[in-house]
């Protein structure tokens, strides 16, 4: 599988290991999925999930995480870029707190 980056997680005792390819220019809806559910669109974004992660620990401001890893200009689309930040965030933590799970269970 070249060019695909492994990622491991681990929360609460559980660990999964899984591949994604890695993209270097994201292509973002809007808004992140609501469903409580594993969706496509996640497994595709899970590395912007990550680096989102990363960012909010990191307190790095919402307007750099989103023209970095969302690939969103938030002086030139600032309502958009604030939504799609706040709501990629949410799933993210949705992910780390739930739908981990659901990665498990499709092993």
């Amino acid at each position: 599988m070249k060019n695909w980056a492994k990622l491991n997680l681990s929360r609460g005792g559980d660990r999964v290991s899984f591949r994604v390819m890695p993209k270097l220019t994201p292509q973002v809806a809007d808004a992140a999925p609501t469903e409580a559910r594993l969706t496509d669109y996640d497994r595709a974004h899970l590395p912007i999930y990550m680096r989102l992660l990363d960012a909010a620990d990191a307190n790095a401001p919402w307007d750099e995480a989103a023209r970095i890893v969302l690939g969103i200009d938030p002086t030139q689309e600032p309502d958009r870029a604030k939504r799609a930040y706040d709501s990629h965030l949410a799933r993210a933590r949705w992910m780390m707190d739930h739908g981990y799970r659901h990665l498990l269970q499709r092993r």
